[in-house]
Formats: C-alpha cells, structure tokens, sequence
C-alpha cells in the first residue's frame, strides 16, 4: 500500500482541488452581489434534498439534528474537491481532456443554478466566472507541472540525460512506448523554479477559493443576512394575550427542557439550507382555489389585526422515541379560521394546501384551520419576531398536527382543496397526509449511562399530546410496577406537561428507567417500536444509569 501511495503523483490531485475550490469560492464571493439563488455550492446543497431517499434523511436527522443541513453542504463541497482531484490526476496524463472534463463538471452547478425557482440568466454569472477562473488555474498549473519533476522522481544526471539508452539488436524498440514517452523528461524541461511555481500557484488558489467560501454566500452569511431583515421587524402588542404560564409548570428539576423553549434552542427540521431573506414589505398571503373569494393579505395588514397570543407545542415527525425534535413556544399571530371565513371554502373541500417561498408544501385539514383549536398565521415568537430560521416573516402554527403537515415556515399560500386532488411535499414521499400526533414522554433526567449516587432517584422530562392534554404520566424501574408520576401544572392541552418521580432505596448497579403517558381521552401510550414513517415513531422511553 505504501508504495502504491508514494507512486501516485499528489500535486496534480492538489492542483485539481484547488481549482474546483476556486470554482465555487469565487462563484460564492460574486453571488454575494448578485442574490443567494446564484451560489452553485448551496444550490447543488439544495437539489439533492428532494431527491435523497427518506432511509437516508432520517438516520441523517437523527444523528446530526438541527446541524444536517451543514452536513449536507460539506458532504457536496467534498465530493466536488473529490471530483477536482480526479481530474486534476487525469491532467497530468492528458492534460487537455482534463481541462475539457472540467468544463462539463462546473456547468453543472450552473444548470442546477438556473433550473432553481425563480432563477433569473443574471444567477449564472458568479458559477461561468468561478468556471474561467478554475480552468485558468488548472491549465496553467498542468503546464508548470508537465515541466516539472514527477513526485518522487530523482532529477538526472547530465550524463543521464544526454546518453542513450543501451539496447540489443533483438530487444530495440522501434518508438519508446507510451509510459516511457510520459515519463521521459528533457534537461530543458526539468526547471526547479516550475515545482516552486506550481505550488505558488496550488497554494495561492487554494487560499483565495477558501476565502471566498467563507466570505460568500455560505449558510452563515445567509442565515445572517436574512437576519438583519427580521431584526429591524416591529411587533404590535397582542389584543389577546395568552394565559400566564404558573410557576407551577415547571417541576424544578435541574436537566428537565425548560417549559417555554428559547428560539435559538427551538429545533429547526425544513427542506432549505439557508433560510430565505424576504422583506416584510413586499409579503403577501394569498388564499385561493376552492373559495368563494379569493383573498391577498399584506404584512401591513396583517399587523393591522387583533393579534392573539398562544402556548403551543411543536412536535417534528421525525422526532425519536425519547428525541428533542419537540418544543414549546409563545406564539403571536392572527387566527387562521378568520381568514379562512373571508375566503369562505367552497362545500366538499377539505384540506388546505399551504406553501412556502422555498416551494415546500403541508397538507393541513380543513378542519383543524377553523376548528377551536387557534390554527394562527405568526408573525412573533416568545414576544420577539421570527427569527429567518423559525419562519420570518410569517408562518403557520396548528396545535395538535405534526409540522410536516401544519408548520409551514415562510408561508405565501393557502390553497384551499381536497386531499384526493392534491399531494403534499412529504405526502409524496411516503409520510401520512394527516398526521395527527400521538401521546408522547421522554426521560431528561437522568440522562441515559449517568452515573448517580445510591438512594433515592430522581427522575423527569415531559410529556405531550396536543390538544387532548396529558392526564397523567407513569414511570418504572427496570421491569418492576409503573408508579404515577408528579405532573407540573397543566397550562393548556396544546402544552407539553413536566413530570417528576422520586425512586427510593435504589441499590448499587446497573438500572433502567421507562416512562410512558396517559392522555386527556385516556389513551395510553403504545410500547410497540415503530419507526417515524409515516406517522412518528413509536415505543417506550427507556433509558440505562448505573447507581454507585
């Protein structure tokens, strides 16, 4: 193996990278005057999303959480280094059809550029320029290493450079065979100042295309830019406020998620890589299709409405048993029922079929919208705006659903229809149309392989089951009796609730701890293991400690 290594010549793979992180380095730098549809990097990101198989997206979410969308992109820049390298090696044979390879390779972010929604011919400038740039690199980098030494080539001899082979009259080739050709160097061609050459040049490449990585349109910048539109963003105070939340709600046990979720810890689950930058002032809703009056609602409008306030618990489907893809929000916005009655849905429909600016869409029945469980268009969050990453400037909450089929972040639509005419984003891909969610619990505490003190143990998390309520929550060591839980104050069935259990006279060793919920209708939650598709994952929480 060690030989196979050393006999490969490295430079030209490093040149190859190089130029392909010059590529979308400088494409990145320029999309930053031009808008963020024209960073090929994030577009190429964000083509592979619909296309990758759900087997994948969820051991991905479950592993990474709010970061997959950063492993995606440095999945993507890898294989395109990769892809850079190859053709870089390529180059030091044929260094002609390395550079036509590299052509076709970097076009193709210009396609995946301009096949985006919205996509306009001024998004392929930053990509075809990124493309000069790296041929340019590449063919001059091919030239300075042809004339260079070979990676562990030993430079001739005068001797060895002038004299001519020896060979027999049965053994003379008539021509050197190709590998020889290859391999054969002139003394003029031989230069030292070309290695030192090449390498200013890999190197300088190099540096300049990871700057323009990080200085470009990358998630950071993006995420940040589209914050600064939100931060400036002015919220009405709420005509209705919500109920105070007790004290009582929370149970005091250190570990335990607080009842209210901060936004920056709040899960993030959606199909973009970087949220839109979208300015309030040009938003707009529109309701349409089986409706009676079509209705366009504008972010001055909307404010000029009798915003009401609600707690609210948010559970992703894609959430494990005893996962964190769950939490609780005070939201601010104006009831989607009303707006709906403005509309007046047309007799027979029976799902609202609600978009987003990125082309994402959720299918909401029709029902859950006008019912009395508050369905709210928000604009606030935990009495601030929306941050870009939680739906700014506007997006749909509805208690009792999961988000896949509810939450539509950045929301410009509501499509009034039937579920036997239209399919929703994920509905397409296998996952349940309604997706009502399911009494849930988690152990927080304590967390799973801790090592805690002999005696007695406490335990706690929280538990779920929107707009039916939590009724009661029961927990068990190892394999003994469930025991009932303490319950925090119940604030609303759209809440989670906290629960705390003392475990007395826990002996030295190895312990298991399972907990499972009782909603308000008295359904008990199910111990059978089930995946999340289509409609969540299901099972007991169980979790392991050892007591010293």
């Amino acid at each position: 193996m060690r030989p196979l290594l050393r006999s490969v010549r490295w430079l030209p793979i490093l040149l190859g990278a190089a130029a392909t992180l010059v590529l979308f380095g400088l494409a990145d730098l320029i999309a930053r005057l031009i808008g963020p549809n024209s960073a090929p990097l994030l577009a190429l990101g964000q083509a592979i999303i619909p296309l990758t198989p759900t087997s994948i997206i969820k051991p991905v979410i479950a592993i990474f959480g709010d970061n997959d969308k950063l492993v995606l992109v440095a999945t993507v820049g890898l294989g395109a280094l990769v892809l850079g390298g190859l053709i870089g090696w390529f180059g030091s044979v044929r260094p002609r059809a390395a550079l036509a390879a590299f052509t076709p390779a970097g076009l193709v972010p210009a396609v995946v550029v301009l096949s985006a929604p919205g996509a306009r011919l001024l998004d392929l400038v930053p990509t075809l320029l990124g493309l000069v740039v790296g041929l340019v690199v590449l063919g001059l980098g091919l030239r300075m290493e042809d004339r260079s030494p070979a990676a562990g080539d030993a430079a001739p001899t005068p001797a060895e450079a002038v004299a001519p082979p020896r060979v027999t009259d049965d053994t003379a080739p008539s021509a050197p065979p190709p590998v020889t050709r290859l391999l054969t160097r002139s003394p003029s061609r031989q230069r030292p100042t070309s290695r030192r050459r090449f390498l200013a040049l890999t190197g300088t490449a190099a540096v300049i295309g990871a700057i323009g990585v990080a200085a470009g349109q990358s998630l950071v910048t993006l995420t940040r830019e589209a914050g600064a539109a939100a931060a400036n963003f002015v919220l009405p105070r709420a005509a209705r406020r919500a109920r105070p939340i007790p004290p009582e709600a929370s149970l005091g046990v250190e570990g335990i998620e607080p009842f209210i979720t901060d936004q920056k810890d709040f899960y993030r689950i959606d199909t973009v890589l970087a949220p839109p930058t979208i300015d309030p002032r040009t938003w707009s809703l529109r309701i349409h299709g089986m409706v009676e009056n079509e209705v366009t609602l504008t972010m001055d409008e909307l404010l000029a409405l009798p915003l009401e306030e609600q707690h609210t618990t948010l559970t992703c489907v894609s959430n494990p048993v005893g996962g964190d893809l769950v939490g609780t929000a005070t939201w601010l916005g104006y009831p989607v029922r009303e707006l709906l009655r403005r509309a007046r849905p047309q007799p027979g429909a029976d799902m609202v079929l609600s978009k987003s600016d990125d082309g994402f869409s959720a299918s909401t029945p029709l029902e859950a919208m006008l019912d009395d469980r508050d369905a709210l268009l928000a604009v606030g969050m935990n009495g601030q705006p929306l941050t870009p990453v939680h739906g700014f400037p506007a997006r749909l909450v509805v208690a009792g659903l999961y988000g896949f089929v509810s939450a539509t972040k950045w929301v410009t639509e509501l499509e009034v229809t039937r579920f036997d005419r239209a399919e929703a984003y994920w509905t397409q891909r296998g996952w349940d149309a309604k997706a009502p969610i399911l009494v849930a619990s988690r152990i927080d505490v304590p967390r799973p392989l801790a090592r805690v003190a002999a005696g007695t143990v406490v335990a706690g998390g929280s538990a779920w089951a929107q707009t039916r309520g939590i009724e009661r929550v029961e927990v068990r060591l190892d394999d003994g009796d469930w025991t009932r839980a303490e319950l925090g104050a119940d604030v609303s069935d759209d809440t989670w609730r906290q629960w705390r259990a003392e475990l007395p006279d826990v002996g030295a060793g190895t312990h298991a701890i399972t907990v499972r919920a009782v909603d308000g209708e008295g359904t008990v939650q199910t111990a059978e293991r089930r995946e999340s598709i289509p409609n969540s994952a299901t099972g007991h929480h169980r979790i392991q400690f050892t007591v010293e």
